[in-house]
């Protein structure tokens, strides 16, 4: 491979990937990822890591424990999937991307081994994450999961500390049909001796951590036990809140630049987090705390977490894609002041698709669309689906088309939203 796009079309086309075909790009064993890193001279034992899993919000709570530590002045790697634009979104150190050059250079070295391994694309991207940062001697390494966590490619690293964000039901057909199922699954990431945050948990889940930390011999942090916030002020771009520990006041007016409403469990979690990284020997000041939060899309990249793309009309995306992201987020359209809503939706075959319809609501125009991945429902069985349940609307050829149509009929004072997948989201940030 000669050029960037040459070396990515290797990586989408030959390999089976998860966000193209779905389940049968899932391989439940670690054994192609350990045979990859064993030619790499095993890479993931050169960096100290943080582990985070977690049905939703693991993305966000990762890039803010990112921009906290970059702010204080380590030198951060950050693993995330999927990308929205370019791969390289995926593997960055203090915010910058991979470069081009080092992605052409490890797939035309390693292609041939690898291809007797038969690895599928995020185990070569787990692959390369490590090599690169090794190579680069970051200080520290924030790695998201995947998919689960006992079994995803990611769970060949030691790391300082395991954080789970939450338990909720998505990937059901290969996580389990129950939630102490899929809690299991994401226990997969506690490691014997290792301590471990759990930011949300119910009385289903709870008993799953419990056994798991005790059987590791794992500290357990309960985040939502330990921590709370009060909301002070939400505008579209921020968030600023007071955050307690254990009912004292602990950090005033802390402000966030991520406003979407799911953010203040995810900032809770990213807070106890950082509290037991700083245990551990990573110190920040509450000013590069501060500086972290408020900065977490400027030093890391992050998008598509209520993002706001235009103000007249106002326009709106968001990844959520499951029944709990989603309902977070017609949550907070709700508290949104305008004339008339129209939403920009599509979705994946392989979600609950009429629960989530369900949480959609029937007095907005709707313009169905699909992703240009395989995966992606067809926006007429989308459309179809959704006029069964009162939302109306027509169908389009494209993502862009959608989006098109609605500016085109947005008054000024309406509000577009765009969502229902990740993916959606990709084509129009």
């Amino acid at each position: 491979m000669r050029t960037y796009e040459e070396t990515l079309q290797y990586l989408f086309s030959k390999l089976p990937m998860f966000t193209r075909i779905g389940a049968a790009a899932f391989k439940k064993d670690l054994t192609n990822t350990l045979a990859l890193c064993s030619v790499l001279n095993n890479p993931q034992l050169r960096f100290k890591t943080v582990h985070v899993a977690g049905t939703n919000g693991k993305g966000s709570t990762s890039h803010m424990i990112a921009s906290v530590l970059q702010a204080a002045g380590y030198k951060v790697g950050l693993y995330t999937s999927p990308h929205l634009r370019d791969f390289r979104e995926r593997i960055k150190i203090n915010g910058m991307p991979i470069p081009e050059s080092v992605v052409i250079d490890f797939v035309n070295t390693y292609s041939k081994t690898f291809e007797s391994i038969e690895p599928s694309f995020f185990e070569w991207s787990v692959a390369l994450c490590f090599d690169y940062f090794a190579n680069q001697q970051v200080d520290i390494a924030i790695i998201e999961t995947g998919l689960g966590g006992r079994l995803d490619s990611t769970n060949i690293i030691t790391p300082i500390l395991s954080v789970i964000t939450n338990i909720g039901w998505d990937h059901m057909d290969m996580l389990g049909d129950t939630l102490p199922q899929i809690a299991s699954e994401k226990a997969g990431i506690i490691k014997p001796g290792i301590p471990v945050v759990v930011g949300e948990f119910d009385q289903d889940t709870k008993p799953v951590f419990a056994e798991a930390s005790l059987r590791n011999q794992s500290n357990i942090v309960w985040a939502q036990e330990s921590y709370s916030v009060h909301v002070l002020e939400r505008t579209l771009q921020s968030c600023t809140m007071n955050i307690y520990h254990n009912g004292t006041l602990m950090y005033e007016s802390m402000l966030f630049d991520l406003a979407g409403i799911y953010q203040q469990k995810n900032g809770v979690t990213a807070i106890a987090a950082l509290q037991e990284l700083n245990q551990l020997g990573f110190s920040f000041s509450v000013e590069q705390l501060r500086n972290g939060l408020r900065s977490v899309k400027t030093n890391t990249g992050l998008m598509g977490r209520w993002q706001v793309l235009r103000q007249q009309p106002l326009v709106i995306c968001d990844t959520g894609h499951n029944v709990n992201g989603i309902a977070y987020v017609m949550e907070q359209l709700k508290s949104q002041t305008y004339n008339a809503l129209h939403m920009v939706v599509g979705m994946v075959r392989d979600k609950d698709i009429e629960k989530v319809l369900k949480l959609l609501p029937t007095n907005a125009t709707y313009y169905f669309c699909a992703a240009s991945i395989p995966r992606a429902l067809p926006a007429a069985q989308l459309q179809q689906q959704a006029n069964q349940l009162g939302l109306m609307g027509d169908s389009y050829l494209s993502v862009q088309a959608a989006y098109e149509a609605a500016l085109k009929q947005a008054a000024d004072s309406d509000l577009i939203f765009i969502g229902g997948s990740t993916f959606v989201v990709a084509e129009v940030v």
